[in-house]
């Protein structure tokens, strides 16, 4: 297995792990507060949905595309 491999399949795991942690974080209370009253969820939750999701994207990209 190639080290890009290896470092896509990690990129995958922690993507998976940070939207985990971003969806826990999206049904908190506060953070359920704070998007009634503004429309938008707290900088910290948007930080890992958006981490997460660009890491499944580079991950992927490096586990099945790349040689």
């Amino acid at each position: 297995m190639g080290s890009s491999k290896l470092v896509g399949i990690v990129l995958l795991v922690v993507g998976i792990a940070l939207l985990y942690f971003g969806f826990q974080s999206t049904q908190s209370v506060g953070d359920q507060i704070s998007e009634t009253l503004t429309g938008r969820f707290t900088d910290n939750t948007m930080w890992y949905l958006i981490g997460g999701a660009a890491a499944i994207a580079a991950g992927g990209f490096l586990s099945f595309f790349k040689k």
